[in-house]
Order: C-alpha cells, then structure tokens, then sequence
C-alpha cells in the first residue's frame, strides 16, 4: 500500500515537469487516401523557427517540448496543426484540390498537373468506378473524354474495345500501349484470355494515366500511335504495417432479352402463314389428318410445351470478389505491399464461369542516404474459365422451337435426357440429328476449361550520382511470361458427338477430348537512360534531359492437337498433320529504340517540350527498318503573368500547343509475323508430288512494307477558377493525318504470290475535340458535392487508299452466307462505314420487301445504288456525381453515345416470315414476335440484296447508368478499425431508341450478343 501512495505522490509532482519537458518525437508522415508517405513535408514548432523535414520514406524527427503544436505543410495537400502528446506521432494529410501539384506520370518519368505540355488525363483511386469491378478497364469506363471502352459483351472476362481519339489506323493494331509499373505490355492475349486486364488485379491499380496527343505519346515511338495508357499500382509505406481487406458479393440478372414468340404465339403463327408445317409443333396429336382441327385456337390449346429457350440458358449470377492486402516495411527501412485475390464469378450464361486468383508484390527500397532507389513488382495471377459455345448457345436459344421441351426422359432417349429432335435417313436406314440442336445440351455435354498462369515481373534502379546529384542513372528490366491450357471435352451422349458409322449404318457417341492446346509467352524488356534536371536562376527556370535505349523481344510458342471422328474404331483420334506433327506454332518480335527528352521552363511561365524517338521493327526489311518520330510542346501559364496578379477568381489558365509525330508496324494480328521475308510453307497430305514428300508454297510478301506514320496537332486549355477550384476541368482540340497506311489489300491476278497481301496504301485524316470539367458545388465540412463531366467529338475521313477505292472491314461480316461484309473503308467517308442499299417504303411507312431506291436513276438496282452511311459514333460523353454528407456517400456515373448506327441482326436471321420454315431440318425455327412489332411480316426471306438494307441499321444513340453507389462508414465500432459498407447497382437502366439487345457494340453488329448483366453488389472494405 505504501508502494502505491508512494508512486502517486511521485506522479503529482513530476506531472508539471513532465508537461514541459523536451522529448525527441519522431513519426511518419502519409497521404490520407493512398496511405503513402510523403517525403519533404515541412514540420515547424508553432511560434519558432525551429522545424524539419520528412526524409523520403516519410519519416521525422524533432526535439520538442510536450504540448507545443507542430504544423505540418506539403504543396498540394491541406496543412495539419497536431499537440505533441507522446514520443510518437504519426500524421495523415488529406490533398488540397485547389492546388496544381498534383503527379502525373508520364512516359519515363513524372511531372505535374501545373507542368504537363502534352494531353495528359490522370484518374485516381477517388475517380474509379465503383461495384461490380472485375477488369481493370471497368474501373476507367466514361471517365475521362477522348477514350471510348466498349466491351464485346457481358462475359466475366470479355473483350475491351479501347480506343484513344477513335485509333489512328484502318487495318492495323488501333488499341494504345498499356504500361503496368514500368512494363509496356504485350498486344498479343495469351491463348484462354479474351481481356488481358482481368489478369491485374483492380484492388491493385493506383491510378491511370492516360497520354493522348503526340507531344505526349511519342516518347514511346512505335507503340504509341493509338495512345497511352499508364497503370501505376499501389506501394508499401515504411513503418508499422496496415492492413485492407475487402470482399463483396453480387447478384446478376439479364437486363433484356430478345424478343421472341412465346409456344402460342408462335403455334398462331404457323397456323397462319405456314399452315402446311404445324405437324411439326409440339402439340399432343401432331396428325394433320383433315378430321382434325386445325384452328389456331385448337392448336394453340393443344401446345404441349412453352419453352423459353433464353430463360432456358440464362440463369441468375452469383459472384464472389476477396482482397487482403498489407503495407508497411520490413528490415525496418523496406516499404514492400504485398496482396492477395481472389475472384469467383458466374456469367449469366449456364456454364459461363471464371475464376481468378492474383497476388502482388511491391518492395520500394532505398539506399546509400537515398541515391539509389529500387522498385521491384511482381504480380502473379491464374486463371480458369469454362469457354462456352456462345454461337451455338446464344444463336441456338433464339433459333429453338418455343414448342419443344429441354428435357426428355423417355426410355429411347439417346442424349442423356436431352431432348434432340432427330429425322429418319433412308439410305442409312438410321436417325440422325436434323440440324437443330438443343442449346442447353450444347452448355452442359460440352467443357472446355481455360487455364492461364502469367507473371508480370520487373526491377528498376534509379541511382542518383553522389558526384553529381542533378545526374541519375535508371534501368529497368522486366518480363512478362504465361502459360496457357486448353482443353476441350465432350461428355457420353453429347450431341456434338453424334455421328453416323458408315460401315454398320448406325448412329454412334465419340465422347472424349475435341481439342487441346498448350501456349507458352515470354517478352523480355529492359530499358535505361540517363536524366539530368538542374535548377537555375535567370532565363530558365530549370531544365531536365533525358536520353535512353530500350529492348523488346515478344515471343510465342504453343501446339495444337486437334481430333477427329475415327470410322473404324468409332472413337476420336488426334488428327496428325504429316509436316508438322506436333502441329506447333512460333513466331517472335523484336523492337529497338533510342529516345530522347528535354523539358525548359523559361520564367516559371513558359514551358517547352522536346523529344525523339528512333524504332526498329523485325517486321520490316533492314531497309525500312527504322522508323523516326520528334516531338514538340510548349505551354504558357498565363495565370502566372502579371496582368493576371488582381483576377482573383482564376486560379489556373495554362495554354498547351503541341505536335508530334507517332508509328505503328502492328499488322501481325492479319498478316503474321514476318510479312517482308520471302519464305515458303509445306503443303498437306493433299499436297504431294510423291507419297511422303511435301510440295512446298511461296507465301506473299512485300520487301518494300514500311511504317505506318501519324502526325497529330494539338491545342489545349486547362482551366481552374473560383476558390477552391469551383470549376475546373480542361479543353482541347486536335488535327491528325496518318500516311502510308498498312493494310491487307487484295492484287489483281498474276501480280503476286496471292490474291491479297500487305502493303502501305494510303493516309487518313482526323479531328475533333474533348472537354473535360470538374464543379464541387459544396465543400464543408460535413457534406461535399461534385459533379464531374466529359464529352468527345471524334471524325475521321479515308482520303487516300492508291490503287483501291474501298478495303474490306473483315470484322464486319454478316451472319448469313460466305464472304458477305457490311461495312469498308471508303475513300470520302469514314472508316468503317456501313455500303448499303436504301430501303423504300409504302404509304402506312411499312419496308417494301426487296424495294430499293435507284440512286443514278438508270433503271437498275445494283451496287452503283448502295451509299455509306457511319457505323461508329462521332461523339462520346460521361457524366456523373459524388455526394458525402458525415459518414454517408452516394456517387453515381453515366455515359452514352450521340449516332452512329448498330446493324440489328436478329432482324436478318430470325425477322422473315420464311425463316421458321424447316432448312434443311425437320424442325421449326423461332422468329422475332411480329405480333409486338419486334419484326415486320413484310421480309418474307432474305434473298439477293436484301441483307444490305439500310432498314436493319439502327440509330446507336443511348445513355447509360453505369452505377449508382450507397456506402456508410463505420469508424468507431473497434479501435483502430476503419469500416465501409456499400451497396452497388451496376448496368440499372439504359436510354435508347434501339429495338433490339444493346446498342453498344464496337462493331456495330448485333448478332449473338452476350448480354450485359445487371447487378447488384453488396460489400464492405476494412482497413486496420
């Protein structure tokens, strides 16, 4: 008892001393959103001159007396006033947005908002989209003018489409460069992955930087012409570690299906326009015997089943997303983050699942007093999907007979209680399949799992001179390697298997494996250069140069096996190509370059940018190796001039000019790897002079083949006024050419090896402009209101092709027939322009079947009478709103399209009369419901030059809700645990004029189409 009497009494007289004495406090300083540190943040003793500053890992450490007040300041984030309460203080600082300071990162290196020449658009961690995220680009999607994203549907890992200022290209690659952490990746998807973004993790992604005008893009030379995307990942912190995890689950459901006849109306339908076929309906008595009754109400009644075959392949969508992940340091002085994710999502499609797991990790060391720095970046991922047969699936659900039953469990059934409508083969003396076959027997006998393992690793050193610290030295090395497999199964009594023995006229199974194929991928990078930045008194301000090589070597290397139906045992065996056995496939790609860059800010006002870039391809002949691509900016601060000094209200007006010259030699995608180089192949077995000896083939080739070159002129504004930045946002517009453009062109007979090959044909020309703009309507304490915007004119016109008049869009073919395209690249239109008839129509506004207009008026209807008319739409928007009020958020974001047109093709193979009628089957095939308008009865079939009319193109103009987000932070509930619950609608509605599935759809072809879901997403993220 004495003991604690004692330590009392001590306590009370040692508490005024205590109160006052100096103490060293050390600590670190971090951003408040990304958790990472912040080096050079001022910290003084309030009322002294006495202060210090945060080293680079964002560490201090100051003498000072207990309850003095240290004042923490950083350019461009809010100053922090905090007691001295203990030995440790660690301090958060949240980002002022009235400021210009902001990082962008550009090519080989960074700068800022304030300093940017060229285009440049950041979107940050506080822009992504939020909800049902499983790909990177869903988290950019209508976030900033000028990029168009448009995925190939609603598959879990479905293809982006994304263009820069609508691509610089005809039949060339049009997608821009994606650098990840340092890391320009590859154009090629490994085999099993239709979108290489679902392999980086989202939760990963710190922030996108995107490059669109040369100025800015031509750094990167060859891989640059349509664009540049810059992915920067999240980093660790030096200190104690801190954890997130995040999980969330959602809900999907089909927003729209197609338009189809119900069993009855259908049953109505064949009784009154093809009353010969309705033994064909599923009816309980199909005799057509003329006691029966025949009436439409008589067969209606007697419909056995009402199958709705899309409701029959869909389902309702589960999905599962998981992320941990820790920052902090190891070895005391290490910042590294590492994570982990897993995801587990079902497409709306029965079957259609993928499956992921990816982890990361991020070491940021520093040594000798911080002259050298080190990143290295490691991220792994695999991943697993189920790659259905969507043409089979999706077309065979609309095409199915709405009379007919999924299921048939009777004792003769062959297909594993599938229903399969056979037909009776007379010289066989057997059933076979009649051509129709069951889509959900096509989804549940078939597998085919797809399996990729990637790693995506790199190490940069950047190595301040001690001799010369202005001086710094950077290397990079990196590679990207992965391993695909792909296996293809059919199960016992697939229908898919079903084949007829000729020798012993019977029908047989040849269940087994259809298809394997093995892929192995490693590109190889490294990079170095030299960069020098000095500060100066006088003229100029500061200066930095730059000056580097860079290597790249793409290659790929995989085999197929193929198998096919064997008579004589009834089995599948593994077709052997005799030449190449292994049936193996490589290919290899190699890039060189030097660059250049040079930046001079002349009086704090005046801002120049120079750079150069030399490329050299293995796509080309050492004669037209080399390709050289200079670059020019400059920028004028006007708000720093001094009759700005009293216009209190503009807080940033800068005016950017820039021009630049960009490449591109990807044509690989059409005409392989080696398109200069005369080589030959070796025939088949049915290509033999003697019995084992190969005939070999010259492949085409163009020795002269050169690079494709664009020349982009841009002028910009970018803008801030009103305190706090109101109102910001930027303004530009630009004007590009594209010559000798690569093509896959066809010859006249005799002129080459082939009837088409690769060749530099002609130029292009396009302009248009982008306005993005940023309003914070409120800004206090407890409540904050934005509304963000962006909106993008984009138009390009062929104006020269040589020789040709018109190039064939080969992504625009039309399902019916062989051969048969709707859209071309046109001289005097623009790319990608649908060439087809003009539809005439009677009195009451009803199509005139096969009636088209006679543009020349010479009597004829023929191709001189077809016109173009632009598929793609010229312009583009975005738009959407963050509102917090306490601890409540809402945000919400839109985007759509104004024209541009979509080719319905549902109404060309399902929208005709004639269509139900049996082809070469002995079943019915559904069609469009006439009866609610989905179809007109006057296309009675689709003959001659009726697929060409313009009646099936469709006004693509829509809007969309992307999301609309709900979440509630939760600080208080357990100490040192920061919660956020949220709840997301994703794809809630869509605007549009459009009758058919979706009008958004890159080639303008709505045919089969995957729907996009629409979801629900509930989930909590959780940092300690």
């Amino acid at each position: 008892m004495r003991i604690k009497r004692m330590y009392l009494l001590w306590c009370m007289f040692l508490v005024p001393f205590v109160q006052y004495a100096q103490i060293t406090v050390q600590g670190m300083v971090t951003d408040t959103a990304t958790q990472d540190p912040l080096p050079g943040v001022s910290i003084i003793i309030k009322g002294t001159s006495q202060g210090t500053a945060t080293d680079f890992d964002g560490n201090y450490l100051i003498e000072a007396n207990m309850g003095d007040t240290l004042v923490f300041s950083y350019i461009g984030f809010q100053p922090k006033e905090v007691v001295v309460s203990g030995g440790t203080l660690n301090v958060t600082l949240d980002e002022d947005t009235t400021l210009l300071d902001e990082v962008v990162v550009i090519g080989y290196g960074t700068t800022t908002v304030e300093d940017a020449t060229g285009s440049v658009s950041s979107v940050t961690t506080e822009d992504f989209n939020k909800g049902a995220i499983v790909s990177t680009d869903q988290l950019l999607t209508g976030k900033t003018a000028g990029v168009r994203i448009t995925n190939n549907g609603g598959q879990p890992d479905s293809a982006p489409n994304i263009r820069i200022r609508g691509g610089s290209s005809l039949t060339a690659n049009n997608n821009p460069l994606i650098v990840i952490d340092g890391i320009p990746v590859d154009n090629t998807n490994p085999a099993g992955v239709s979108n290489p973004l679902t392999l980086i993790n989202p939760n990963d992604v710190e922030s996108f930087s995107i490059l669109k005008d040369a100025s800015a893009t031509a750094i990167y030379g060859s891989r640059a012409s349509n664009g540049v995307i810059i992915i920067t990942t999240k980093k660790g912190l030096t200190g104690g570690f801190k954890f997130n995890f995040s999980s969330n689950t959602t809900v999907s459901k089909v927003g729209k299906k197609i338009d189809m006849m119900d069993g009855d109306a259908f049953a109505r339908f064949i009784q009154e326009y093809h009353p010969t076929e309705t033994d064909l309906l599923g009816v309980d008595d199909p005799s057509t015997d003329a006691e029966d009754d025949l009436s439409t109400e008589a067969i209606e009644g007697r419909i056995l089943y009402d199958t709705d075959w899309q409701d029959a392949i869909y389902r309702t969508a589960i999905s599962f997303d998981h992320n941990f992940s820790a920052r902090g340091s190891i070895f005391k002085s290490v910042p590294i983050r590492m994570s982990l994710g897993y995801t587990d999502s079902q497409g709306l499609v029965k079957t259609s699942d993928y499956e992921r797991v990816t982890s990361s990790v991020k070491l940021t060391p520093r040594f000798l007093d911080d002259h050298l720095k080190v990143d290295i970046n490691a991220k792994g991922i695999m991943s697993k999907k189920n790659a259905i047969d969507e043409g089979g699936a999706l077309g065979g659900a609309v095409n199915m007979d709405p009379t007919k039953p999924i299921y048939d469990n009777s004792a003769g059934n062959l297909f594993g209680g599938y229903y399969q409508n056979l037909t009776y083969d007379e010289e066989f003396d057997v059933m076979q399949l009649d051509g129709q076959w069951n889509p959900v027997a096509i989804l549940m006998q078939r597998y085919r799992p797809e399996r990729v393992k990637k790693i995506l690793a790199n190490m940069e050193l950047d190595y301040k001179m001690h001799f010369l610290p202005e001086l710094r030295a950077v290397a990079n090395v990196g590679i990207e390697a992965s391993k695909s497999k792909i296996k293809e199964v059919y199960s016992d009594n697939s229908i898919a298997t079903y084949n007829i023995n000729e020798d012993e006229r019977m029908g047989v199974f040849n269940p087994g494996v259809n298809y394997r194929e093995n892929q192995d991928i490693i590109n190889r990078t490294l990079e170095s250069y030299l960069a020098y930045e000095k500060e100066l008194d006088g003229i100029v301000s500061n200066f930095d140069v730059q000056a580097g090589y860079s290597y790249q070597n793409f290659k790929n290397d995989g085999n197929k096996e193929e198998y096919t139906y064997d008579d004589a045992t009834g089995l599948r065996k593994l077709q052997i190509d005799e030449q190449n056995p292994t049936n193996r496939y490589y290919t290899e790609l190699n890039l060189q370059s030097f660059f250049g860059r040079t930046n001079i800010n002349f009086y704090d006002k005046y801002l120049l940018t120079l750079s150069f870039r030399a490329d050299a391809s293995s796509l080309f002949t050492k004669d037209n190796r080399w390709g050289y691509f200079p670059a020019a900016a400059l920028a004028w601060k006007i708000y720093e001039e001094d009759f700005m000094e009293n216009i209190d209200f503009v807080n940033n007006l800068k005016l950017r000019l820039g021009w630049g010259r960009t490449g591109q030699q990807d044509i690989t995608g059409s005409v392989g790897y080696y398109p200069s180089v005369p080589l030959f192949e070796a025939g088949g077995a049915t290509s033999q002079y003697l019995s084992g000896y190969a005939l070999y083939s010259a492949i085409n080739f163009n020795p002269d083949l050169t690079w494709e070159k664009a020349e982009t002129f841009n002028v910009g504004l970018d803008f801030g006024f009103f305190p706090n930045n109101v109102l910001s946002g930027s303004i530009d517009a630009y004007y590009r050419t594209t010559d000798d453009l690569l093509a896959y062109v066809p010859t006249a007979p005799g002129q080459s090896l082939g009837s088409s090959f690769a060749k530099n044909v002609g130029s292009t020309e396009s302009k248009g402009f982008e306005v993005n703009f940023n309003v914070r309507a409120l800004n206090q304490d407890k409540i904050t209101l934005e509304f963000y915007g962006n909106t993008s004119y984009s138009r390009a016109e062929v104006t020269d092709l040589q020789d040709v008049s018109k190039i064939t869009a080969i992504e625009s073919g039309l399902p019916t027939g062989t051969g048969n395209y709707l859209a071309y690249h046109a001289v005097g239109y623009q790319p990608y322009s649908a060439w087809v008839y003009k539809q005439l129509y009677d009195d009451q506004g009803n199509p005139i079947h096969g009636a088209f207009a006679d543009f020349n008026g010479d009597g004829v209807v023929d191709n001189d009478d077809r016109y173009y008319k632009t598929l793609r739409p010229n312009w583009t928007f975005g738009f959407g709103f963050n509102f917090n009020y306490g601890k409540f958020d809402l945000s919400s974001s839109f985007r759509g399209q104004i024209g541009g047109q979509v080719y319905n093709a549902k109404r060309l193979t399902s929208g005709w009369v004639d269509n139900a009628l049996p082809d070469n089957t002995a079943s019915l095939s559904n069609v469009l419901d006439f009866y609610t308008g989905a179809a007109d009865f006057n296309f009675v079939d689709i003959q001659n030059e009726v697929p060409w009319s313009d009646y099936f193109l469709e006004d693509a103009t829509f809007l969309r809700c992307e999301n609309i987000v709900l979440g509630y932070r939760l600080d208080d509930a357990v100490p040192n645990v920061s919660m956020r619950f949220y709840g997301a609608l994703n794809n809630p509605f869509i605007i549009t004029k459009y009758d058919g599935q979706d009008p958004e759809n890159f080639n303008a072809i709505d045919n089969n189409f995957y729907p996009r879901p629409r979801s629900f997403t509930i989930g909590v993220n959780v940092d300690f």
